[in-house]
């Protein structure tokens, strides 16, 4: 009887998927795509425990455990591209996360269905631009000589007149951070913006029968309708946390900057891809992604006991 019970769930279980194929194909590419291009190259994590060497390819080199990982805690620079990577990436999530959310609550507000679109096409705009053209128009905005920027911030006196803000250390942070937000904060309030119109529109009436005014009608009715959205994208983001953009931060970087824009990232590329030295780079790049991973779960169950909403 039990081998006929387990063909009977069986089936329950397959008829139960195939009842929605439509749903699969449909997801089917994504799956590829992460399969290929996510899982993968995780084949090459082996590097980062192996002596690599050219003759014999990526799992030819003699085992070195954790000779690499070790050689980066005691590097000079651990602590230092550890801590630029932080203070970039708890800068641009403390002030870049909320931005998009203050955004889709003022596109919201707008009545007007022309005036929104321009406000939308105008702020999504900039997300289009290229990191290698956002650096230059950055570099040319904000010489220190010609700078129509760097001159108007010193016309108000806004900066020291003899700021230079593309090789300043204590601009790199700020630059990078603000740039950043005007870059990416309209394309990232499209979810927002998408989770708010699902708000019944009763809750609206509601509101204003009780009176409530456009503070306390965002407060108790915006923000808790799109509270789920909220955390779902923070704990995304704390994934990433020690994920700093490659190579805008490599282009913005200079031999004056150099000493707050060394990150994780581009020191693995200086190091491991520039210097040969590819096992060291890996364990480094390991090294990243676990704390990526630690700082995911973390959150994700950090929200999952306060808020009751998790990935998984």
């Amino acid at each position: 009887m039990k081998p006929a019970q387990t063909t009977l769930r069986g089936s329950g279980w397959l008829r139960k998927y195939a009842g929605h194929y439509q749903l699969w194909i449909m997801v089917l590419p994504a799956v590829i795509y992460i399969a290929i291009f996510c899982y993968g190259p995780m084949y090459g994590i082996q590097l980062a425990f192996r002596e690599f060497d050219f003759s014999k390819g990526l799992t030819g080199g003699d085992w070195a455990g954790f000779k690499y990982f070790e050689q980066y805690f005691n590097s000079p620079m651990f602590w230092p591209t550890l801590r630029n990577t932080f203070i970039i990436a708890f800068f641009s999530i403390l002030l870049g996360f909320p931005m998009p959310i203050l955004l889709a609550l003022v596109v919201n507000s707008i009545r007007s269905n022309r005036r929104k679109r321009i406000l939308q096409t105008t702020v999504y705009m900039p997300y289009f631009i290229s990191t290698v053209v956002l650096v230059a128009l950055l570099q040319i905005m904000l010489s220190p000589t010609t700078g129509l920027l760097d001159g108007f911030l010193k016309a108000l006196h806004l900066i020291p007149a003899d700021t230079n803000l593309v090789g300043d250390p204590g601009a790199f942070v700020p630059v990078y951070v603000l740039s950043g937000i005007w870059q990416a904060c309209g394309w990232n309030s499209i979810i927002f913006i998408a989770a708010l119109s699902s708000v019944d529109g009763q809750q609206y009436d509601a509101a204003r029968i009780d009176g409530a005014n456009r503070w306390q009608t965002v407060w108790h009715v915006e923000i808790p309708a799109i509270l789920p959205t909220i955390i779902i994208l923070l704990i995304m983001n704390m994934g990433n946390i020690l994920s700093v953009g490659f190579e805008k931060t490599f282009l913005m970087q200079n031999s004056l900057n150099k000493p707050v824009s060394e990150v994780i990232s581009t020191y693995v590329f200086n190091v491991g891809v520039k210097s040969n030295q590819f096992s060291f780079g890996s364990a480094v790049g390991l090294f990243n992604t676990v704390i990526n991973f630690t700082f995911l779960i973390l959150a994700n169950s950090l929200a999952k006991r306060t808020s009751k909403i998790s990935l998984m």
